[in-house]
C-alpha cells in the first residue's frame, strides 16, 4: 500500500513540475499497432494515467524501450523513470491514424530526476548555467535569423494552399539552423500535428527501398501549434550538424491534425553539405 501511495505521489509531482514549466508533448497509440517509444536508458517504471492505454516493457530485464497501445477514450498521460532515475512526461492520445510509430527519445526530453544527486555544488551549478547559456545564446541566434533576409535558393513544396518552405540553413558553432517559414493561404486554419526532418537513404540492388531516419532538434524557436486563415509563420529548428553523401537528402515532413494537407519537402545533400 505504501508502495502505490509512493507511486501515484511521485506521478502526480512529476506531472505538476512538467506542466508548470513546459507543455507536454503528444504521443498517439490505437488499439491495432504496436508504438516503440526508445529511451537514453534502460525503464524502469512506466504508468499511464487510465486503463484504456497500456505501456508495456521489460519488467525483469532492464531495457530501453516499451510499447504503447490504446483503446477509445480521453486522453491520459504517460510517466516514465529510466534506470538513472530521470523522469519522462507525455500527453497520450487515441488515434485511429498513426503517422508515426516509432519514438527516440533524447536526454533533453526529460523533465527532473526523481532523487537529484549533487555530489559537488560548484559543478552542478556551472553545468546548469552551461545549460540555460546554450538556451540564450539558441534563442538569440534564431531571432537574428529570422530578422535576417538571406535564403538559400528555391526550397518549398505545397499541398492545396498551403506552402511550407526552407528558407535558410545557416551552419554556426556545431549546429544546423533551419529557418522554416508555412504560408496559410487558405480559407482555414491549419493545426500542425507535427514537423519532423529525417534523413533518407536510397537502397540500391534488385529491391529498391528508403530508409528514413528520423533527426531530433536541439531546439526549436516559435514553433507554431496552428496557422490561422491567410497567415504566415517563420521559426526555426536547430539540429546537430550533419552531412550527406550525394545518395541521401533530408526530409521535411509537415502533418496536419486531421486533415489531409499534408506536405513532404526534399532538401538536397548540397544545401545540407553547403550551408550560410
Amino acid at each position: 500500500m505504501k508502495a502505490i501511495i509512493l507511486i501515484t505521489s511521485l506521478f502526480l509531482f512529476a506531472l505538476a513540475q512538467a506542466q508548470t514549466h513546459t507543455a507536454l508533448d503528444t504521443i498517439y497509440a490505437n488499439d491495432t499497432k504496436n508504438v516503440a517509444l526508445f529511451f537514453p536508458e534502460p525503464i524502469r517504471q512506466g504508468i499511464t494515467g487510465s486503463d484504456n492505454f497500456v505501456f508495456t516493457y521489460n519488467r525483469e530485464k532492464e531495457q530501453y524501450f516499451g510499447l504503447l497501445q490504446a483503446k477509445p477514450g480521453k486522453e491520459s498521460n504517460l510517466l516514465l523513470i529510466n534506470r538513472n532515475g530521470s523522469i519522462f512526461s507525455y500527453i497520450i492520445r487515441y488515434k485511429k491514424q498513426l503517422s508515426k510509430l516509432n519514438y527516440f527519445i533524447p536526454v533533453s526530453n526529460s523533465i527532473g530526476n526523481e532523487k537529484p544527486i549533487v555530489t559537488d555544488s560548484i559543478q552542478v551549478v556551472t553545468s546548469e548555467k552551461n545549460i540555460d547559456n546554450r538556451t540564450y545564446y539558441y534563442q538569440k541566434f534564431c531571432s537574428y535569423l529570422l530578422n535576417r533576409n538571406q535564403r538559400v535558393g528555391r526550397i518549398k513544396n505545397r499541398n492545396q494552399d498551403i506552402v511550407l518552405i526552407v528558407e535558410n540553413v545557416v551552419f554556426d558553432k556545431e549546429e544546423l539552423y533551419f529557418v522554416i517559414q508555412i504560408e496559410n493561404n487558405s480559407s482555414m486554419d491549419y493545426d500542425l500535428n507535427f514537423l519532423n526532418l529525417s534523413i533518407e537513404a536510397r537502397q540500391t540492388g534488385k529491391k529498391k527501398s528508403l530508409q528514413s531516419l528520423y533527426q531530433e532538434p536541439i531546439y526549436k524557436h516559435h514553433l507554431p501549434s496552428k496557422i490561422t486563415e491567410g497567415k504566415t509563420v517563420r521559426f526555426v529548428y536547430v539540429l546537430p550538424k550533419f552531412s550527406l553523401s550525394s545518395d541521401r537528402r533530408a526530409i521535411l515532413e509537415l502533418n496536419e491534425n486531421d486533415g489531409e494537407r499534408n506536405i513532404k519537402l526534399n532538401i538536397s545533400h548540397r544545401y545540407i553539405n553547403n550551408p550560410n
